[in-house]
């Protein structure tokens, strides 16, 4: 990164989260991770497959000057991931294809926690915090709108905004819920096949340095406050993890507290294991076994931080399993 564009974003930065973020990210990945907070991002988006097929989509997109390229990796996975140039954001993000659901404007980020949920055609699945309804989206589409997802979300415009969105991209096999994901635990126990907890957090990967309203609602207090938050929610979306079944839990922040910190305390609370995640990224790096002075799990090492770049927000994944006995 140049000394000047260096010396900017890191003066319009929370000065607290900047220290912290310094000392969390590897030092290879620091600068790109750091220029991201001012660089204009590519723009991704999903096909459809609920309503539209690839070719179709994309001759309708082409005529109409957006030039695309496929995320070739996702492709491979079986989801129809593409990437427009950022300049081009406006144009894609009005275009009627995402009027009418056929195409769902989506991080990349974003679309990995569906991914390593591996959901099964025959599965109950549960979404917490769900909306908007992006992940709810793309699983629906992995089981070709087969077996069942229950969707939950607390906040009432929210809510609406989620089933607006499940009906525009033709989903029919999700039912919605507007309920305190922190109560579902108790009230559906050993349900669930899959569980998908995008927490609510602190949404640090969201900073931007022309934005200084992104940046106006953080503070450590707010981090901790959300943390607490996020303790409870993980705590209920195990409960009502059947066993032998896998969780997902995943935030858009890079505070030890709303990341590693309450996966640790999951482990401590209930008998679940992590899983090992596999992704086939360069700004990616294990996530860490201390913080603060305080000693965390190695098993830790196995979830995931995804750092900012050009084409990627910042992320956390782990990913959990329930035992049988």
């Amino acid at each position: 990164m140049i000394p000047e564009l260096a010396s900017y974003v890191m003066s319009v930065l929370p000065p607290d989260f900047l220290a912290r973020f310094q000392q969390i990210c590897p030092p290879a990945l620091l600068d790109t991770a750091l220029a991201s907070f001012d660089q204009p991002k590519a723009v991704h988006f999903r096909v459809n497959l609920l309503k539209a097929q690839s070719a179709v989509v994309l001759a309708q997109l082409s005529r109409s000057g957006l030039n695309c390229r496929p995320v070739d990796w996702l492709q491979d996975c079986g989801i129809p991931a593409f990437s427009c140039e950022a300049a081009q954001r406006e144009l894609l993000t009005r275009h009627p294809l995402a009027e009418t659901g056929e195409i769902y404007i989506q991080g990349l980020s974003s679309m990995l926690a569906p991914l390593l949920l591996q959901p099964a055609h025959s599965d109950w699945i549960l979404d917490l915090a769900a909306a908007p309804g992006g992940k709810t989206i793309l699983l629906a589409d992995m089981m070709q709108n087969q077996g069942e997802i229950s969707a939950v979300e607390p906040v009432t415009s929210r809510f609406h905004r989620l089933r607006a969105n499940l009906q525009r991209c033709g989903v029919t096999n999700t039912r919605t819920y507007l309920k305190d994901g922190r109560a579902v635990g108790s009230l559906k126990p050993a349900a669930f096949d899959r569980v998908l907890l995008d927490a609510p957090c602190s949404s640090e990967s969201r900073f931007r340095s022309a934005e200084p309203d992104s940046m106006a609602h953080w503070s450590l207090r707010k981090v901790a406050e959300t943390a607490h938050k996020q303790k409870r929610l993980l705590l209920s979306a195990f409960d009502a993890l059947k066993p032998g079944g896998m969780l997902i839990y995943c935030t858009c922040a890079y505070s030890p507290e709303e990341n590693e910190l309450v996966v640790a305390h999951l482990l401590h609370k209930r008998p679940a294991a992590l899983l090992p995640i596999s992704l086939p990224l360069a700004n990616q790096s294990a996530g860490i076994t201390g913080w603060q002075g305080k000693t965390l799990p190695e098993s830790l090492q196995l979830t995931c931080r995804i750092w900012p770049d050009q084409d990627y927000d910042g992320f956390y994944l782990a990913r959990l399993s329930k035992p049988l006995t």
